[in-house]
């Protein structure tokens, strides 16, 4: 995390894994590492606008690299999002990528769906890479809203 955000001025960091369940932290103090149902209130005041060209990129950085985890079966990654709000900037990295789909995953995935912790019809955070791919990449896609820049207005 320190080298993500070297040398910024980060007021929040998020680490989004696309999913509401158990996700959303106690703001305690302004250090606090934020969680999915944090950024799902603070964009429905405050939205997260980026380009269409930004969106496309950050979009399509994501999928590359997805699309690479799913390759090594890897799931239960983060994009860490740092909001650089004086320099009116994101600062996005996926950590957290170490994780492989084995077992003693697959044995946690079943009872955190069961019936017994009380999954309240939420997906468990704990899923297969494939499943966990396509989660987490239409999450992003929601996360962030688009606003066209100078670039955009020329084809309109």
């Amino acid at each position: 995390m320190e080298n993500l955000f070297y040398k910024k001025n980060i007021s929040r960091i998020y680490d989004l894994k696309g999913s509401v369940r158990n996700r959303l932290a106690h703001e305690k103090d302004s250090n606090e590492v934020l969680l999915d149902e944090n950024l799902i209130n603070f964009i429905q005041e405050s939205p997260i606008f980026v380009s269409l060209r930004s969106k496309k990129l950050i979009l399509s950085a994501i999928a590359r690299d997805t699309s690479f985890l799913l390759s090594m079966n890897v799931m239960d990654y983060s994009l860490l999002v740092g909001i650089d709000e004086e320099n009116s900037e994101l600062v996005i990295g996926i950590v957290d990528y170490i994780r492989t789909f084995t077992w003693d995953k697959k044995l946690e995935n079943w009872i955190k769906d069961s019936m017994f912790l009380g999954s309240n019809g939420k997906e468990p955070t704990i899923i297969s890479p494939v499943q966990y791919k396509t989660r987490f990449c239409e999450a992003m896609d929601k996360y962030f809203w688009m606003s066209p820049d100078i670039y955009d207005l020329k084809f309109v």
